[in-house]
């Protein structure tokens, strides 16, 4: 049962007919069997199931004894004992085969769990230091922890925004419905129509990397930056959506990352709900920038290099987590020479232009990223890099060398204008446009010609349907 399944959202209407049903005081109950029913299913099997209830329980458990307490040491034990069950299941077999020259295991590998591993340290945390009263309902804790509309590739919740959602039942409200729709007709917008469609063209390269080198490595890049964005963005559009269904309002995820101007920026609208955390319980713990430059450089490599660690096993993603790190440094480091360098090119009276060339550097320094991230290997990855500058193939941008053993002309159409509307729809976002407003302004019948429009518009040009292998979301997998 995925986000993007008849069965999902056959599911949800039952849900939901039985929440506004009941009284209010209940309805905290209807979410808590409805998450259960989601992750027994979406498991398929009851070992997941165990083992995320068994987590649950423990840190219900240590929530209630840290707010006794209060000692760094039970804290300490109760994170240790959240973070063997993820790093057994994300780096056991790395850890095993690579390092140890030892056979994989097979792992029992719950839903979410890199998502909820992140949740439950940041809930434990908080009661450490006096910033939320422990849970003391095991129930309550537990609806908390698996939430069905977030917990497969999150935003990663703090209890103190979700919490009283939860539990306090809402009201039937036309406005949060309306918008929920939304979100969940654009998060199958982003999937079908570019995500899934991307991926054809960005699989086919990576499979065959030997093959295809220098400007099918750009290509592929970008199209791997599009698609993980799109696909990332499309799983908590639906998850935002599907909640404001129920009334609830998700934190968001993102805030149009790819019109950063900095690595810095980008990473405050890219994964906002893991910038977060990392930042309060990982970089600030550290010192932040308390402690002057040189420590703040330490505190940012080493929260890179567990957000690298965090994203998977091997060397690459922890060269990846590195890379960023670095951008981050050499931006600060070179502040003063980005600013003569600016009043050198006149770029400093000029300030549109400026901002568009900061962005596309941007862009350009996190594709880097990116091409590590998605290779099989940190050596494949540097090779498929090291031919973009190696191989000069411009040529096939100006024959039919792209059309037809990936994508054909149609879908690089299909594509081209699909990408288009999202960069458009982002620029006007980032003015301040709100187009879920503008849209609920509308009369009831013209809302309904714009749903009726956006639902052909997808089931008839989306990627999906008899043949199709579809694609499962990628940080679904964390």
């Amino acid at each position: 049962m995925t986000y993007i399944s008849i069965t999902f959202y056959l599911f949800v209407t039952a849900v939901l007919l039985l929440y506004y049903i009941l009284p209010l005081k209940y309805r905290w109950f209807v979410l808590l069997g409805g998450s259960l029913l989601f992750y027994w299913e979406a498991m398929g099997t009851g070992s997941g199931m165990a083992v995320i209830l068994a987590t649950t329980l423990a840190a219900y458990g240590a929530g209630v004894l840290l707010e006794r307490v209060k000692n760094r040491g039970v804290l300490a034990a109760a994170v240790l004992l959240m973070v063997i069950p993820w790093f057994c299941v994300k780096n056991g077999n790395y850890v095993l085969e690579v390092l140890l020259h030892r056979s994989s295991v097979e792992w029992i590998v719950p839903l979410g769990i890199s998502f909820y591993t992140l949740q439950v340290i940041s809930y434990l945390a908080d009661v450490y230091r006096g910033r939320v009263a422990a849970q003391k309902n095991p129930a309550k804790f537990m609806l908390f922890v698996m939430f069905f509309p977030q917990i497969v590739q999150g935003p990663i919740p703090r209890y103190e925004r979700l919490a009283g959602q939860l539990y306090d039942g809402h009201r039937f409200d036309e406005r949060m419905v309306v918008g929920g729709f939304y979100r969940i007709l654009w998060g199958f917008f982003l999937k079908l129509m570019i995500a899934d469609r991307a991926a054809v063209f960005v699989n086919w390269v990576y499979e065959l990397d030997y093959e295809y080198v220098g400007c099918y490595v750009l290509i592929a890049g970008i199209l791997y930056s599009i698609e993980l964005y799109a696909d990332f963005a499309a799983c908590i559009s639906i998850s935002k959506g599907v909640a404001n269904l129920f009334g609830i309002q998700l934190a968001d995820n993102f805030r149009h990352p790819y019109l950063a101007v900095s690595v810095k920026d980008f990473w405050h609208r890219w994964h906002i709900s893991l910038s977060e955390w990392l930042k309060d319980y990982i970089y600030i713990p550290l010192g932040g920038s308390r402690k002057g430059k040189v420590r703040t450089y330490i505190n940012l490599a080493l929260t890179f290099l567990v957000s690298g660690i965090w994203h998977g096993a091997g060397l690459r993603f922890v060269v990846w987590g590195m890379m960023h790190a670095v951008y981050q440094i050499m931006g600060q480091l070179t502040q003063n020479l980005q600013r003569k360098a600016a009043k050198l090119t006149g770029l400093d009276r000029a300030p549109e232009a400026a901002l568009w060339i900061r962005r596309v550097w941007t862009f350009l320094c996190v594709m880097m990223a990116w091409i590590i991230f998605r290779a099989e290997s940190l050596r494949k990855g540097l090779k498929m890099i090291w031919s973009m500058f190696q191989v000069r193939n411009i040529w096939i941008f100006t024959n039919d060398a792209l059309l037809g053993w990936a994508l054909e002309w149609k879908e690089w159409v299909v594509l081209a204008v699909s990408v288009l509307i999202l960069f458009v729809v982002s620029i006007k976002q980032e003015q301040g446009v709100s187009f879920s407003k503008l849209v609920f302004r509308q009369p009831v019948y013209v809302r309904w010609i714009l749903y009726l429009i956006a639902i052909f518009g997808i089931m008839s040009f989306g990627v999906y349907g008899t043949g199709y292998d579809a694609q499962a979301f990628i940080y679904g997998g964390f």
